[in-house]
């Protein structure tokens, strides 16, 4: 995702190019190297001006980057050569010889023989290879085709070969609509302002006039104010719109990207003969896709170039952190650039078919679990589905609840007609309720317990007619439900006691659907109507805000896209003719129309969005998939046939699976590679086991418990938000057996394990902070010295994927340079600082503290890229927002927690709960809440949206431990993002966000060691825990019970038994779920895996009480003497 930075780069382009600056433009392409400009290069390359194509070309990449520069380079130098013999210039030839080719000796010392030999030929053609070299024009012509394919395949070229699709004039229309809103804040608009700078703010002279509309007045979409407010400025702007069309150079820009794969590119070895030399392509190789993060021999300049200390982008500019810096012979991955990449994530395979009975009207799917789907259907039936299992958990049959509190106009429309159709299901953001919406009046609020647990809630006799459309929202961060219907009205319900809050009147036809959003803290509803008419509506019964016309005129739904920025409709009219836009809500107008429809729709279109990426709906008995930045139609799929005409549709919240109604009553489940290994899972566990159960852990710890690792981020307890990729799924092959005596497995002989201790050249006294790099190949660790310490794989024939294991030895790495990652340290008791970092999701940099100021560091120069936020108080831990690097979440010694940009160097919000130093901090993507813990053993969670604090509660201490010094206190979410783990050195718990109870404690004895350190495992099925007395415990997360231990004689020597050697922090890998490190307090850090007859740490306990293996039992602080481990 692009920062704000980027995007005004992108401005600037388009404002000099409409300006004629043309020198300009080219020069800020390459200095920015942003955007190349294919055109511009194209033109240069004809004209011959060398010098000026290896300029523009040395904004984006060097020589010695990767093969595909290398071999660009190459080429041009070689035509270049070529030249200048074909004209007798020999001494020219010379210096080019020496000054340009003589870098590519070092890679193929007999090809530079042999072009150094072409001088002693009086005609070049004469060499074999060359013999049907043509004149100048025609080499050139044939010299780009192949200097296009090897750009194009160059990953350094990824996404800088497309200029965004703009409006004319933007950065004119931007500043209008600023010195508009500035005109509105003036206490003495003049009707027609006279404008003539920008280089202070606008303000109206002495009063002339009535008061100009309050911005307040129209919160939605800005730059609208309502009817006799003062219209956009327009002319009297400083800039004036231009009204020609685009200039030429920019209508390549525009250009959408083709729509099949770039032909093979030869990257294999340069060779003498032109590219039209059939021997060129024999061997052709693409790029890797890899991107895990490889850290280059040496520091490049060109890669540090265009990092932005302060603005940290979730793609990463850096190129030469995409490929293993190796040459030609280097072995080749298959590979297609993103702009031509086939759309693999979509969810095209049909993977589950759900017969339901009745046919299928609207579906939704669990905001946390992944994998249950509610239906509503045409005859007023609910299903409840676990899609994994294949397991309908609930069906219901439409009833009235008490009939004798329904309307007179309700009950004698259901004697008329007893048969009612569901319009529409939704689940609550949380999962703990869904709504109902009927053609009858009704509209009924279950609350959801997990697995068959379905309650009664709310029966709302709601409208007059039928209840078209239902959904829910925070207004006032209170949960409401909101529903339209045929008597034109919107209403808005308390959702925990069904009083009605609010009333919206103002459409002249049915409202046939409601879209609840909010922006910068202003909640609103976007409503839609027969009539085809979209209004906009705040929580203050003051009307409608704003009126547009929807494409089509009839039917008609609106979404925004998962992260709120981007806001669509999709309609169809009475003639069958259907629409899906994206709408400009800064102008109120529709910005894209998106093609691919049948001409006449037969039925009512639906449609859905997902990973803020693609767009969806039903059409023409298929699924129809668009990009949402193009207009053209991106693929269409039949789901292997018999979908309906106009098929209902709906994505789980992650994207993996997708649900489509079918004839015959049918539900077909399609998935992508994410959603089948999702699936996958439940097909190795009982459909017992299987079962969800949302408000206790068992659904989300049982081995079938939201696998959709790729996808949902992980905060880990040392502060990094991780997307877990390629979770390998870890089959739960504990028996049911009753009658097999189970027994805890042991290690304490280092032949019981695989452990290594990592290479040390350097000497710290302990390791205070470890986390593995998201791509899996390496290991962070901060030191009490402020020193950071980097492990990293590489890729051998005995280790293909260059991960980490604990069968190889991994290099301690460091650049050329030599530097060393060194925070800033505390000036007083530096032994008395906590140290802290977090790495960003890309491994491109990790922001650390060690009691003095905060540092950024670039993970592949080390170079401190920024430091800031100087103490006193000094920062204890730090997160980043899991949606936003550029915001991080920063707990303080004062026990306040500051919510900081980098970007704009600013606190946004200062959160005050805690007693004492915050120890912890986790981000929920899901529930959209921060969890905090602090040495006052006290947690706290906070909403994300506003920063307010929902709920506190003081972590219990066991009886009769004896109060001692502040023990700190971690938390690290779940996979499943609803519940987390709570690490202090009494206890291990488990906790419930939303209502923060404690679902399972596992207390350490009085006489036992403290837990110094605890994770989950990359799966969230287990536990790893440190303890003071070196012993490092694994337990079954479904319910804290114990099924490993490792014993200190298991790693460490005889020398340091009695020592006090022992881990001080332990990481869990990213994606090998029994793979596990631990950071010791002699500076060690050791690498754990079970050996490889047993894959696995021991066997899971038989669960207590007759529970079913993999739920939870009841909380309780005091466990039972089994439940402990003998220490």
């Amino acid at each position: 995702m692009s920062s704000l930075s980027r995007e005004l780069v992108f401005l600037i382009l388009q404002f000099l190019d409409e300006e004629k600056f043309k020198e300009t433009v080219h020069k800020l392409e390459q200095e920015s190297g942003f955007y190349f400009n294919m055109k511009y290069f194209e033109d240069e390359v004809h004209n011959g001006n060398w010098d000026e194509v290896e300029k523009y070309l040395s904004g984006f990449t060097k020589v010695d980057d990767n093969r595909y520069s290398m071999k660009i380079f190459f080429e041009i130098r070689k035509q270049k050569y070529l030249e200048a013999l074909d004209k007798h210039d020999r001494p020219k030839a010379v210096e080019i010889l020496v000054k340009d080719l003589k870098v590519f000796s070092t890679f193929n010392e007999e090809l530079f023989k042999e072009i150094t030999q072409l001088l002693t030929l009086e005609n070049f053609r004469e060499n074999e290879q060359l013999s049907k070299y043509g004149d100048t024009k025609s080499a050139r012509s044939i010299m780009l085709v192949e200097l296009k394919k090897l750009i194009e395949a160059n990953p350094l070229f990824r996404d800088k070969l497309q200029f965004p699709t703009l409006r004319n004039s933007r950065l004119r229309t931007l500043i209008n609509q600023s010195l508009n809103w500035q005109h509105q804040l003036c206490k003495n608009p003049r009707p027609n302002p006279d404008i003539k700078t920008l280089f202070v703010d606008h303000s109206c002279g002495p009063p002339n006039g009535a008061r100009a509309p309050s911005p307040v007045s129209n919160p939605l979409l800005g730059g609208l104010p309502k009817a006799g407010g003062f219209p956009p400025l327009g002319a009297h702007g400083p800039f004036q719109p231009t009204a020609s069309p685009v200039p030429t150079p920019l209508a390549g820009w525009m250009s959408s990207p083709s729509s099949v794969p770039h032909p093979a590119v030869s990257s294999g070895a340069i060779s003498l003969g032109g590219p039209s030399i059939p021997a060129a392509l024999k061997h052709p190789r693409t790029p890797p896709t890899n991107p895990a993060l490889d850290y280059p021999s040496a520091e490049s300049e060109h890669a540090s170039k265009r990092t932005r200390p302060m603005g940290i982008s979730d793609e990463v500019n850096l190129g030469v952190n995409m490929l293993p810096m190796s040459f030609p012979g280097q072995a080749a991955h298959g590979h297609n650039s993103p702009a031509f990449k086939a759309p693999d994530d979509l969810p095209k395979t049909v993977a589950r078919t759900l017969t339901q009975g009745s046919s299928p009207m609207s579906m939704d799917f669990h905001p946390i679990k992944q994998t249950l789907l509610l239906v509503g259907t045409n005859v007023g039936d609910i299903g409840l589905w676990e899609v994994g299992s294949r397991e309908r958990l609930v069906q219901k049959t439409f009833k009235v609840w008490d009939i004798s509190k329904c309307s007179m106009p309700l009950q004698a429309a259901l004697v008329k007609e007893p048969v009612v159709s569901v319009n529409r299901v939704i689940w609550s953001p949380d999962g703990s309720l869904f709504g109902v919406a009927y053609s009858r009046h009704i509209v009924q609020i279950y609350s959801y317990h997990g697995g068959e647990d379905m309650r009664q809630h709310l029966e709302i006799d709601g409208h007059v007619g039928g209840v078209n459309d239902i959904s829910f929202s925070t207004p006032n961060k209170q949960l409401c439900v909101i529903t339209c219907g045929d008597d034109k009205t919107i209403k808005v319900w308390d959702a925990a006691t069904g009083v009605k809050r609010h009333t919206f009147e103002g459409h002249e036809a049915p409202v046939y659907s409601v879209c609840p959003h909010y922006k910068e803290n202003i909640q609103f509803i976007f409503s839609t109507a027969l009539d085809g008419k979209i209004k906009a509506w705040l929580y203050d019964n003051m009307g409608s805000r704003v009126d547009y016309d929807a494409p089509g005129r009839w039917c008609t739904t609106m979404a925004y896209s998962a992260d709120g920025t981007r806001l669509f409709s999709c309609g169809t009219s009475k003639d069958g003719e259907s629409y899906i836009v994206e709408w400009n809500e800064s102008e109120g107008a529709v910005k894209r129309t998106y093609q691919g429809f049948h001409k006449r729709s037969l039925g009512v279109v639906q449609f859905d969005t997902t990973k803020n990426r693609y767009l969806a709906a039903g059409d023409d008995f298929s699924i129809k998939f668009w990009d949402m930045d193009s207009v053209q139609l991106l693929t269409s799929i039949d789901g292997d046939g018999g979908l309906q005409a106009s098929p209902r549709i709906r994505f789980n919240k992650e994207g993996s699976l997708l649900a489509v109604s079918g004839n015959e009553n049918v539900i077909k489940v399609m998935a992508n590679s994410d959603g089948l290994r999702l699936l996958h899972t439940f097909e190795n566990v009982s459909s017992e086991s299987s079962k969800p159960a949302i408000n206790s852990l068992a659904a989300a710890t049982s081995a079938a418990a939201d696998r959709s690792a790729n996808v949902v981020s992980i905060q880990g307890m040392n502060g990094d938000t991780r997307n877990m990729v390629d979770v390998k799924p870890v089959i739960t092959e504990e028996s049911n057996d009753k009658s097999k005596i189970w027994k805890l497995t042991e290690i304490s002989e280092p032949s019981q394990c695989r452990s290594l201790r990592l290479p040390e050249n350097l000497r710290v006294a302990k390791i205070s902070r470890l986390i593995f790099t998201n791509s899996g190949n390496a290991i962070l660790a901060l030191a009490s010295n402020a020193i950071h310490l980097l492990w990293k794989w590489q890729r051998n024939e005995r280790n293909a994927t260059g991960k980490a294991t604990a069968s190889l030895l991994p290099q301690q790495w460091q650049p050329a340079s030599g530097i060393l990652m060194t925070n800033d340290a505390a000036e007083n008791n530096p032994e008395e600082a906590v140290p802290c970092f977090a790495l960003s999701k890309n491994d491109s940099y990790v922001m650390s503290a060690s009691g003095g100021k905060i540092s950024l560091f670039n993970m592949m120069t080390f170079k401190t890229m920024a430091t800031f936020m100087p103490p006193p108080p000094a920062a204890t831990f730090l997160a980043f927002h899991p949606q936003d690097n550029n915001i991080i979440a920063i707990g303080m010694d004062d026990s306040t927690i500051q919510i900081y940009n980098v970007r704009v160097d600013e606190v946004k919000s200062k959160l005050k709960g805690h007693s004492k130093r915050i120890t912890g901090l986790a981000f929920s993507n899901v529930l959209n809440v921060l969890v905090s813990s602090g040495a006052d053993a006290q947690l706290c969670v906070w909403n994300t949206d506003g920063w307010e604090k929902q709920r506190s509660k003081v972590l219990p201490l066991p009886q009769g431990r004896p109060n001692t010094a502040p023990s700190d206190t971690r938390v690290q979410f779940h996979q499943d993002q609803a519940h987390f783990l709570v690490v202090h050195e009494t206890q291990l718990a488990i906790y419930e966000t939303t209502k923060l109870e404690c679902m399972k404690q596992w207390p350490v004895r009085e006489s036992s060691a403290p837990i110094t350190h605890a994770t989950f495992s990359c799966d969230s099925q287990l536990v790893y825990a440190s303890f003071m007395d070196a012993t490092i415990c694994v337990f079954s997360s479904a319910n804290l019970r114990l099924r490993c231990r490792v014993n200190p004689s298991a790693y460490l020597p005889a020398s340091l038994s009695n020592s006090n050697v022992h881990p001080l922090v332990i990481a869990a890998h990213p994606q090998e779920p029994n793979m596990f490190a631990v950071g010791l307090s002699d500076g060690g850090v050791h690498i754990f895996e079970p050996v490889e007859s047993e894959g696995k740490w021991g066997v899971a306990p038989p669960a207590e009480n007759g529970t079913a293996n993999g739920a939870v039992a009841a909380p309780s602080v005091g466990a039972s003497a089994s439940d402990q481990p003998q220490r």
